[in-house]
């Protein structure tokens, strides 16, 4: 009784604590501040390292590990999935992917007795599904609903092979280890999707050939139609389906002249790699980081560090860097409360999955290790609940 009690006064007094993480083996996590972390854990392949920080009022960002069975079959895949969903326009589809997206993979994996990348297109398929059926129940009262979408960086290791799938531009990078000069390079996995690429604004002119406009110099930006930057997501309605670019919708998304085509697309781009022992760690995160660090300034900053919070010291060096950027100390910076916060950096979620060679072989003769089931945390109180002073 008196516990609860606490905790329902933590809650009133100090909002920022809650962790909003899986009840489960493996799944605690720290807050402080607006930064939530979980400095080290053990999946099937090796160790893991997460990391939140907030800087929208809703934090937009979401972020899971589950590791264990993939399946629902008793002796069917086992392994680890890793997702960053960085959402866009309002928490709803990034939510909604956490929830959704690693149950379909599942359901899948069952039905075809196996991790592969059809199971996994199937499951991104799904969960674009699925959001269209919450955008037409909610469109009568909640139109904007139709604008929010979210990228979708996953990653699955199963059987000695990592699938990397993704829509938008989070970012998988691997470190290598050279074992001639003891170096770890940065390779990246991941197919970005922004239209500040070359090649995606050639994909989209190819694909829309009839459309002169079809991506526009905005502000020194490259944004699809003038209005968003990426060119695959989950959700974006009103850009894949003509009947919701209309009223009610804010004026500022609908466009002048209906569309025949889905502008953006739900198509993911996905990598098959097979482990070799040289491969170290994965590091998982939203563009956030990749605003302030390079892929090998990543990569070095994890091998040059205690594996134990690697992924809390990469938002904390990329936050340092946000700060310099705007001429002010990094202990200023933590002191500006979210909301206002996101003018000078973005949400940013990290997962670290360190590759442990023994353990991935391991894994492909029914070894089954820990089930662990982590979400990254966050400060998730509706928009009107005042922020903590």
């Amino acid at each position: 009784m008196l516990s609860g009690f606490m905790n329902f006064l933590r809650a009133c007094l100090w909002p920022d604590s809650d962790p909003s993480v899986h009840a489960g083996s493996d799944s605690s996590g720290r807050q402080e501040g607006l930064l939530w972390y979980k400095d080290i854990g053990q999946h099937v392949n090796g160790e893991f390292s997460m990391a939140v920080v907030q800087a929208n009022s809703l934090l937009e960002d979401q972020s899971q590990l589950e590791s264990g069975s993939l399946s629902s079959l008793d002796n069917g895949p086992i392994g680890t999935f890793v997702g960053v969903y960085d959402g866009h326009g309002g928490p709803e589809t990034s939510r909604f992917i956490n929830d959704h997206l690693f149950q379909h993979l599942r359901r899948f994996a069952t039905e075809h007795q196996c991790i592969s990348a059809d199971v996994i297109r199937k499951a991104f398929q799904a969960t674009e599904e699925g959001f269209l059926s919450v955008v037409s129940r909610q469109w009568p009262m909640k139109p904007q609903i139709a604008a929010v979408g979210s990228c979708c960086l996953i990653g699955v290791i199963c059987s000695g092979t990592l699938y990397i799938a993704n829509l938008g531009d989070s970012r998988a990078v691997l470190g290598r280890l050279v074992k001639a000069t003891g170096e770890v390079l940065a390779v990246q996995l991941s197919t970005e999707h922004n239209a500040c690429l070359e090649a995606v604004r050639q994909e989209l002119q190819a694909m829309h050939p009839d459309d002169a406009h079809i991506v526009v110099l905005k502000h020194n930006v490259w944004r699809v139609k003038g209005l968003i930057q990426i060119s695959r997501s989950i959700g974006d309605v009103y850009l894949k389906k003509a009947e919701y670019n209309r009223e009610p919708l804010f004026a500022k998304f609908r466009l002048r002249e209906p569309f025949k085509r889905p502008i953006l697309s739900a198509d993911p781009s996905i990598l098959v790699h097979e482990l070799q022992p040289h491969d170290q760690f994965v590091i998982f995160a939203s563009d956030g980081l990749w605003e302030h660090l390079t892929n090998q300034e990543a990569v070095d900053i994890v091998q040059n560090n205690p594996r134990n919070g690697s992924a809390k010291k990469l938002i904390k060096t990329a936050l340092q860097e946000a700060a310099k950027k705007r001429e002010m100390r990094y202990s200023d910076l933590k002191k500006i409360e979210r909301g206002v916060r996101r003018h000078f950096h973005d949400d940013i979620s990290v997962v670290v999955v360190f590759l442990d060679s023994n353990l991935v072989s391991r894994a492909t003769s029914g070894y089954k290790g820990p089930q662990v089931s982590v979400r990254g945390g966050g400060i998730t109180l509706p928009s009107n609940t005042l922020a903590p002073s």
